[in-house]
């Protein structure tokens, strides 16, 4: 629960009822996006995931299975998964094994 919705004092009427959750995009049908970035990072590169729709919990776990798969290190930024150096062939071959959409590296 976001601390812009939760509800710290209310002296009169009923709580407002909780946003029922949306339902997850399946894996297969997330359309995911891998490419490789240098901007703003003072010249070193790093190659970007980004559409993985889901939790933060699931965007976490993914980024420590690219990272293990890697051998580097990486971060998790907005919606995007930020991993070191140039890995979009390793990252794109895993992605498509565990079940995610086809997706295409851009340069």
């Amino acid at each position: 629960m976001s601390i812009a919705k939760r509800v710290v004092y209310r002296e009169f009427g009923e709580l407002p009822e909780p946003e029922p959750e949306a339902e997850p995009v399946p894996i297969a049908q997330q359309k995911v996006r891998v490419q490789i970035s240098r901007k703003g990072r003072g010249g070193k590169t790093v190659t970007v995931v980004s559409g993985v729709e889901g939790t933060e919990e699931l965007r976490k776990e993914l980024l420590k299975k690219l990272k293990t798969l890697c051998g580097s290190g990486g971060t998790l930024r907005e919606d995007t998964i930020e991993i070191q150096g140039e890995q979009v062939e390793k990252i794109v071959t895993a992605l498509v094994q565990w079940g995610y959409r086809q997706c295409k590296g851009a340069k």
